[in-house]
């Protein structure tokens, strides 16, 4: 029995990308695919699941509708409000919710690795986050870096919020030790480069990724979907459908 997906945000490239991987996924039906002007409400009730790669300031309103009709949902938009972020996390009471900064498999063993080697490597190594991405990307630092300096301040026992650095200019003084650099690039059409940079005097360990394609991404939402319909009411993200937890 196939899983009924809606992709809503199909005119952007996301949208684009996961209708092309949709076709070649066994047991995969696209019931609906919704622009702009799309109207979720009519055709909802047609599918198993929504996958959202809209745009974030419609994610909150997607999210009831899916909770309305008892919808699992893949949320691919980032740069969340707190507020909004609060008004999604209560609906996973009712249905589930993969909501992940990037669907990749390898991005996602990088988040994996990622924590591994600040907890190996210990408070003596100074911790970077660098990526880079196209010049149309809308918000900075994209989800993905976020997630990693989360990964990093969670081992160190810090608060993000206190330990991120946005780039440096000026007199800023010697690096403290609690501090998590987090650097944004943007130009070309680069999909998604991310790097994880742990340097001590002596030695330096860097963890990169590199996206060149948007497929990657389109892939594991598309897989999200079909491992979120089996799930109880729930907030997921891709370590757990990829049984990393």
């Amino acid at each position: 029995m196939s899983t009924k997906v809606i992709i809503n945000g199909a005119k952007g490239r996301m949208g684009q990308a996961l209708i092309s991987c949709a076709k070649k996924i066994h047991g995969l039906e696209v019931v609906a695919e919704l622009g702009r002007e799309g109207n979720l409400a009519a055709v909802i009730g047609k599918a198993d699941a929504v996958i959202d790669f809209s745009v974030h300031a419609a994610t909150v309103e997607v999210a009831r509708l899916c909770a309305q009709h008892k919808k699992a949902l893949v949320i691919g938009t980032t740069g969340h409000e707190e507020a909004d972020a609060i008004a999604i996390k209560k609906l996973t009471l009712e249905i589930p919710i993969v909501w992940a900064s990037n669907f990749s498999t390898g991005v996602n063993t990088l988040f994996w690795l990622t924590r591994k080697a600040a907890e190996i490597l210990g408070p003596d190594f100074d911790l970077e986050v660098v990526e880079m991405h196209h010049r149309l990307k809308k918000d900075a630092p994209s989800g993905t870096a976020k997630s990693l300096a989360e990964i990093l301040a969670g081992v160190r026992k810090l608060q993000l919020n206190e330990a991120a650095r946005h780039g440096r200019v000026g007199i800023t003084g010697e690096r403290t030790s609690n501090e998590i650099g987090v650097h944004s690039i943007r130009g070309g059409d680069v999909v998604g480069d991310h790097t994880v940079i742990f340097a001590n005097v002596g030695e330096r360990v860097e963890l990169t990724h590199k996206a060149s394609s948007r497929d990657t991404f389109a892939n594991g939402a598309l897989r999200a979907a079909q491992w979120a319909v089996k799930q109880k009411p729930g907030l997921y993200n891709m370590q757990d459908v990829l049984g990393l937890k």
